[in-house]
């Protein structure tokens, strides 16, 4: 208990007290209140931020999260030539850092020296720029997917492993085929697996900052200092030095998120009931 106040109690508490003042050139640091909270409120580039965390939550997590369960299905049907390998071939991913994922695909992304660019030149093709102001948010999507798919795969594969094989057994002898298997036995023992899964990827949606950083050293004009919510937070301690508007907008954010995971897991329960 005292290691959990120290590493996460006490930071949030001086966030939020931070976030009660504000530091002006004259007259020094001054208690606003909630003015801070405010203004979040009504800064239009918070609200550009979020908005492209919530595009990209809509999008990104339902086609990883379809791709983990596919996977997972694939390794638990006994059928896959190969399995061991293709399921650490899947999660290796998830162990390579985010930092070090970021630039990977980033110079692949390139149009004058990555992989694009080495299949423009050699087929005389002009392929889309990845890191384009239009396209950067897919391309971030592509890297996390590619991160986290072995991740969520695993949560659904641990989950299919607890059902009992005397289901399956008896399903077989009623004259089920492996679809009405996967339909009546498998995805209802998932909803639990998949429901904290989607927990998880929408904390990691709403906090999506490694890649937005890292691609932004590459394509400095399409990666925007308010790129993502958390982002902006960071722009503006560290190169605005604006740390008690950079604590509002993250406690913002933060309550945010757990509004959205606590309503996506009540709604889950809901249904599980």
């Amino acid at each position: 208990m005292a290691v959990f106040a120290l590493v996460f109690l006490a930071p949030i508490a001086y966030s939020i007290y931070l976030s009660l003042f504000r530091t002006r050139l004259i007259g020094g640091t001054a208690f606003v209140g909630a003015d801070n909270y405010l203004k979040v409120l009504q800064d239009p580039q918070f609200w550009s931020a979020f908005g492209r965390v919530a595009l990209f939550l809509v999008v990104q997590v339902p086609i990883m999260l379809f791709l983990a369960l596919l996977v997972a299905l694939a390794i638990d049907s006994g059928r896959l030539y190969g399995s061991a390998f293709f399921r650490i071939s899947v999660f290796l991913p998830y162990a390579v850092p985010a930092v070090v994922a970021a630039l990977m695909w980033g110079f692949m992304y390139g149009t004058r020296f990555g992989l694009v660019g080495n299949i423009n030149e050699a087929f005389g093709l002009s392929l889309p720029d990845p890191l384009s102001p239009d396209l950067v948010l897919a391309s971030i999507g592509n890297i996390v997917t590619w991160e986290f798919v072995g991740y969520n795969m695993l949560i659904l594969y641990s989950a299919l492993k607890v059902v009992n094989p005397s289901l399956y057994e008896a399903a077989a002898l009623d004259g089920a085929g492996q679809l009405r298997i996967i339909w009546a036995i498998k995805l209802p023992a998932l909803r639990g697996a998949l429901l904290i899964a989607t927990i998880f990827s929408i904390i990691g949606s709403f906090q999506l900052f490694n890649e937005p950083s890292i691609l932004k050293t590459i394509a400095p004009n399409s990666v925007t200092t308010y790129f993502t919510p958390n982002y902006y937070a960071y722009s503006l301690s560290f190169a605005g030095q604006q740390f008690n508007y950079s604590a509002t907008v993250a406690i913002v954010m933060g309550i945010i998120t757990m509004i959205v995971a606590y309503l996506v897991q009540l709604r889950g329960m809901r249904k599980a009931v």
